[in-house]
């Protein structure tokens, strides 16, 4: 089978992984250190793909100076336990295989730290598959979706354009594909919602990883 595509972007957490224990432990263990209130984290969709500073200035209500102590606590609870609570979800490492002999090339675009995302890579099984991973950066300067998507078509060498799509379960992952000029497609087997993604924007929903076959070629 041929690619639609000429290059296939994933996000990670929730696209991937299921890893929203990992996250949501390491938000807690932050805030407890800080002596600041934790919140209701039962909603993955409104801390599991926003840049991790944007969730402890909105979500948390925390400065931007507490928000970057938070930060460096969450990474250093995340590096010792959260990344540990990361699964591969059922079917993926095919389709990916699928892609590249499809001609497609494969990368990450993650708003986690990139150190983390290539680890949570190999831990997961994917060690090999993807030509690049891309993250963002510990002094907030790639954060954003989109802003991690054109580090992403620097670092292959590409365009970015409708021959590039991206494959993400959240609103943010939308809003990042279109204002970086590329396609988009949700998944919704991960932390956002159908309609959340379709208020972004999405046209393209699968509710399942086999469900991306016939979006992908």
């Amino acid at each position: 089978m041929k690619s639609k595509y000429k290059t296939v972007l994933f996000d990670l957490d929730g696209t991937l992984s299921n890893s929203a224990m990992g996250v949501k432990m390491g938000i807690e263990a932050a805030l407890r250190e800080m002596n600041k209130p934790i919140p209701d984290l039962s909603d993955y969709s409104k801390y599991v793909g926003p840049p991790l500073l944007t969730t402890f200035r909105r979500l948390c209500g925390l400065n931007r100076t507490e928000a970057e102590r938070a930060m460096l606590l969450y990474r250093r609870d995340y590096e010792q336990r959260g990344r540990y609570e990361n699964y591969l979800y059922d079917g993926m490492y095919d389709l990916i295989k699928r892609l590249r002999e499809g001609g497609a090339l494969t990368a990450v675009a993650t708003s986690k730290y990139e150190p983390f995302a290539n680890w949570v890579i190999d831990y997961i099984g994917l060690h090999g598959m993807f030509d690049a991973v891309c993250g963002s950066t510990l002094d907030g300067e790639r954060k954003e979706k989109w802003d991690i998507i054109a580090y992403a078509g620097k670092t292959l060498g590409i365009e970015i354009d409708l021959d590039v799509c991206l494959i993400g379960d959240t609103q943010f992952d939308a809003v990042g594909a279109f204002k970086a000029g590329c396609d988009f497609i949700g998944v919704g087997y991960g932390f956002g919602t159908r309609r959340q993604i379709e208020q972004a924007g999405g046209v393209k929903i699968a509710d399942s990883v086999d469900g991306l076959y016939p979006l992908l070629f």
